[in-house]
Order: C-alpha cells, then structure tokens, then sequence
C-alpha cells in the first residue's frame, strides 16, 4: 500500500497504453486478431516493470528538505531554500511542489530540475507575508522521473512547519547597519547639522592638548595650580514613545500591509534607532481603551519585548480614545518625552474633535503626529479624466487630498509636530524628524 500511494502513471504511459488500445482495435477492424498488439503489450509491460524497479529498488532515493527562518518578517520578502539530493545511480528528473501557506494564496509554486547520480540542488524562492501570526507550511512532494519517464515516485519531506510572522525586522536591520556605517543618506534620511550644544557635565580633568580651551574651570584651576577643564558628553536616555492607533482608521490596506502593520514596522526601527544613540524606547498601543503599555528603557531585552508586543496588536473596529490616551499618559509619563503618534485623520472635523487632546500632550512632551497620504487618491488625481463621471470623481479626490494637507497646516499652527506620508515612506520620514528633533535639542 505504501509503494502504490507513491507511485504515479506519467504521461508518457499513459500515451502508451492508449496506443496499445487503439492497436488492439485496429486489428479487430482490420481483419481479426493478430499478434503485433500482444507484442506491444508484452514490450509495454518490460518497460513499465524495468521503471518500476529503478525507482523503487533505492529506497532512499532522495533526500530532502525545506529550510524555513524561525520567523518571518512582516511586509519583507523572505527567503525560503528547497535541498534535494540525489542517491540514484542514474540522471533523475524531479518535479518539486512545495505546499506553503493558505495565506499566500498561490497554488503555481512547481519548479522543475535535473538530477546527476549523487548530485545535491537548492531552490530558492521569496515568500511576501503581508500579516502577523502563525503560518503553517505543508509537505514539499518531489515527483521523481528515471529517463524512461513512464512512472513517477512521490518523495514527501518536512511536514508541517509552523512559522511566526513579526513585525518587519528586516527593515530593523538594514537601517541600523545603515547606521552603524553611516550610509543611511543611501536611503533618504537627511544629514542634518547639529544647532548649539546639548550637553550635560560629566567631570573635571587635567588640560591636555586639544582640549576646547573655552571649557576651562577656573575656579578649580585656581585650586589645583594646574590648567583644569570641564568634560561634557552629550544629553542621554530620552525617552522616546510609540504610541499606536489600532482603530478602524488604521485598517486601510496599501499594497497589501494595513496602515496599522506600517506604523508597527516603523515604531519597531525608530525605537531600534532610538537604542543605539542612547536613547530609552517604549510603547503605547490604544483604540477606545489603552491597549498596551511597554515603559521606556534601552536595555538588553527591549528589542525582544518589542518584537513580542507588537507582534501579537491587531486592528479594532472602534473610535479612538485620545481623552483616554491623555489621562494614561499623564500618569505613567512623568518625564519629557518624544511621542511619536501613529494614527490617521480622514477629515478636518475629525481631528479637531481630538485637537484639545493633542494640544495638552504638545504642552508637556514633544508630540509628533505621523498620518497618512491616500496613494490611491494621488493615482486618481493625476490620471487623466476622459468623461463627466470622472471628472466628478477626480474633484472629489482633490478636496480629500486637499483636506489632508490643512489637517497638517492646522496642527502645525498649534505647536504640534506634524509629519504627513505616504505608506512606504513612512520609516525614512519619521527617522528624520527624530533626527531633525535630536538636533534641534527638543529631546
């Protein structure tokens, strides 16, 4: 029973023992029975039995397996490999079909190969999930064909691997690699001139050769009989928020990643950015009641509670509750802070009934609004219109997109930090306003 659950007919034999039929047939229509068709059935046979010892005499034939990374990243493509190794003491052709996960909706992932005696191969392919959670991958099954291509054994591997899908730390990395080399300019962050000093006194040492001599200390100079200057470094530990928007407003989908995945992928670099110059990172998450709250900190473990946190938010339906966020906010941060504030306005009206709320965080930390273009607006709008149905719909988009931008003017006139972007630039446009922030000496 095992044996025939992995045998299967090719076409090849298929084709043929329809030939012999049709043999078969003919000699009866012709003029009776003759002895070609027991001839092509005996040879037929030969062959078919000749198939069926070569592919099942081994019965390790190949070898295989799916590699898989323990997790995968949000909005990313992810690398997944596919290694086949052949034992046959003959040239093997292989068909590969790898069942992955329901979410991807993809059904034509077949690849083909050629397969010298003890030869090894790896398929490498790229998976894009666009959500957070478990995805459960299936068997790979390889189809394995000797040359007379007559039948074919089924070879199973790697059942069932269940892998995560976080937040995108692929994104993470590249910017703090970018970072460490200084080469993030590669990717549209903006060098920005530190204005002034923003430093902290650290200690009193001995004047040595290029000290800046405009930090001497001259009352202790006086004491020691000896040049003394002032040490400084610069300010550390702010505190940096993200403070989330899980409402119905963060659920519009952008090529395929909801504005709520965006927002999570970016708070996770700008919080891994945030760490690496010393800063502290924590996080707010919230809708109609507060969802999660991660306090500000830069130690070892932050990244990985981060990670863990942001993996498990997911979207509500409700209003948001920015009375709500205010009241937490005065109670669990009581130092001056950097909020960075993911959410979305889609009309004026909208955010002035926040507006009272928003004004009171600006008064007692750095607030910065971050909301989001419509691209699918922006498409329309520069699209030709062609008839009086579309013109209509182009002037309805224009007052859309053009109530987006007052929204940013109104927050602007208030005090407020306001960055307006599309989807995919959001991560470079909030890593400047940190940076742009940091230099200023807002922070």
């Amino acid at each position: 029973m095992r044996l025939l659950k992995s045998l299967y007919i090719n076409n090849r034999l298929f084709l043929a023992i329809v030939c012999v039929v049709l043999c078969f047939i003919l000699s009866f229509i012709v003029g009776g029975y003759t002895i070609i068709p027991k001839i092509l059935f005996f040879v037929l046979l030969a062959f078919i039995l000749a198939d069926a010892l070569l592919l099942f005499r081994t019965q390790r034939g190949l070898y295989g397996y799916r590699f898989t990374p323990e997790k995968l990243s949000n909005g990313d493509e992810n690398e997944i490999s596919i290694y086949l190794e052949n034992f046959y003491p003959f040239h093997a052709s292989a068909e590969v079909i790898d069942e992955i996960p329901h979410q991807f909706q993809r059904r034509d992932l077949t690849f083909r190969l050629q397969l010298t005696p003890r030869e090894s191969k790896t398929i490498r392919y790229l998976l894009r999930p666009v959500k957070r959670g478990e995805y459960s991958f299936g068997a790979v099954n390889v189809f394995v064909c000797t040359p007379l291509s007559l039948l074919k054994r089924r070879f199973r591997f790697s059942h069932d691997a269940l892998v995560p899908v976080y937040p995108s730390y692929i994104q993470m990395r590249k910017y703090e690699l970018l970072a460490i080399s200084n080469r993030l300019t590669e990717t549209g962050i903006k060098k920005i001139r530190r204005i002034g000093q923003n430093m902290e006194f650290e200690l009193i040492k001995e004047y040595v050769q290029g000290d800046d001599i405009r930090t001497i200390n001259w009352k202790a100079t006086a004491r020691k009989s000896n040049l003394m200057v002032n040490h400084y470094q610069d300010e550390r530990s702010q505190q940096v928020y993200s403070l989330i928007d899980k409402s119905r407003v963060m659920q519009m989908p952008f090529n395929g990643l909801s504005l709520m995945d965006y927002a999570i992928n970016a708070s996770l670099v700008i919080s891994n950015i945030a760490i690496k110059k010393s800063d502290k990172a924590g996080l707010i998450t919230f809708q109609d009641t507060i969802g999660t709250t991660l306090a500000a900190s830069r130690g070892n473990r932050q990244m990985a509670q981060l990670q863990e946190v942001l993996y498990n938010q997911k979207t509500g339906y409700r209003e948001s509750d920015f009375s709500t966020l205010y009241a937490h906010i005065r109670r669990k941060i009581t130092q001056r802070s950097l909020l960075l504030l993911f959410t979305n306005f889609e009309s004026l009206y909208g955010m002035q009934r926040q507006l009272p709320f928003l004004r009171s965080l600006a008064k007692q930390h750095v607030l910065v609004v971050i909301f989001f273009e419509n691209t699918e607006l922006t498409d329309l709008i520069q699209k030709p219109a062609e008839n009086l149905k579309e013109i209509y719909h182009k002037a309805i988009a224009e007052k859309f997109a053009y109530d987006k931008k007052l929204i940013a003017k109104e927050l602007q006139k208030t005090g407020i930090q306001t960055i307006l972007t599309t989807p995919e630039r959001l991560t470079v446009n909030t890593i400047n306003k940190y940076l742009e922030l940091k230099a200023r000496g807002l922070i």
